[in-house]
């Protein structure tokens, strides 16, 4: 009787773990995912992940943080294709390569932010983060002449604060709805795959300047884009004009009027 009392009592108290572990990798999910139902969707501050189009417009976008290996081949590439991009740069990397910073601004690419550091911003106070993208934009502005309007969240993390906080600063917070998954090295064929069997018109495809096979796969990408008829364009030229809003899944949607 005692030994069935002593396996209860552990029992219950493995339930008790499991049932912790759940619920924290469900607030994890909650924090890090868009797709949120009820009251709570209402209160949440979302980026832009994708954008309701009634044409087949997308936007590629790189980002760019440490390394710099094949930013004139994507250049090269893109201007082969007539295709123009998003390139949201770390203020620390256009530091270390300006002549990147201008060759993408002057290949008609926009140069966006992607923070000054590469930190993580929602552990970051408010006045911290607009000091990082306010010192991040200037580096920027300084070689392209034009201070960026968009931002992308390291890591890709983000909570409300991180999101009205990049409001305020009149900036917009771009994520992505496609992500290549270029940067864990993946090959050519299943970089290609990833991309395209995900694109709808209003995606916002993820690429990195980086990436080992990025160069190899995104030729094919942008010939069959232009073979299923859509046109590429960066990413302000995607959003829309006028009153929007951004719905629970992180969709930019046009708002009826009345």
């Amino acid at each position: 009787m005692v030994e069935i009392r002593r396996l209860i009592q552990r029992n219950r108290r493995f339930i008790s773990v499991l049932g912790t572990v759940v619920a924290a990798g469900l607030i994890l999910w909650a924090v890090n995912t868009p797709v949120i139902v009820g009251a709570s969707a209402a209160q949440r501050q979302l980026p832009v992940y994708c954008v309701q189009r009634d044409d087949k417009k997308i936007a590629i976008s790189f980002d760019a943080a440490w390394g710099n290996e094949d930013t004139q081949s994507l250049i090269d590439i893109l201007s082969d294709h007539d295709v123009h991009s998003t390139f949201f740069v770390v203020g620390d990397w256009a530091e270390k390569y300006p002549e990147s910073v201008k060759a993408l601004h002057d290949a008609g690419h926009e140069v966006m932010s992607h923070s000054l550091h590469h930190s993580h911003f929602s552990m970051m106070s408010a006045n911290d983060i607009a000091a990082d993208l306010k010192e991040a934009n200037r580096i920027i502005a300084a070689e392209t002449g034009a201070e960026p309007t968009l931002f992308r969240c390291p890591y890709g993390e983000y909570d409300d604060h991180v999101i009205q906080t990049v409001k305020e600063l009149g900036m917009t917070t771009i994520q992505w709805s496609v992500d290549s998954l270029d940067w864990k090295g993946i090959s050519a064929d299943e970089i290609c795959n990833r991309v395209l069997k995900r694109i709808e018109p209003g995606s916002i495809v993820l690429f990195h300047n980086a990436a080992e096979h990025t160069p190899e796969a995104l030729p094919r990408i942008l010939d069959a884009l232009e073979n299923e008829g859509y046109t590429v364009v960066p990413v302000s030229e995607l959003l829309l004009e006028g009153s929007t809003t951004i719905d629970h899944a992180g969709k930019q949607i046009q708002n009826k009027s009345l």
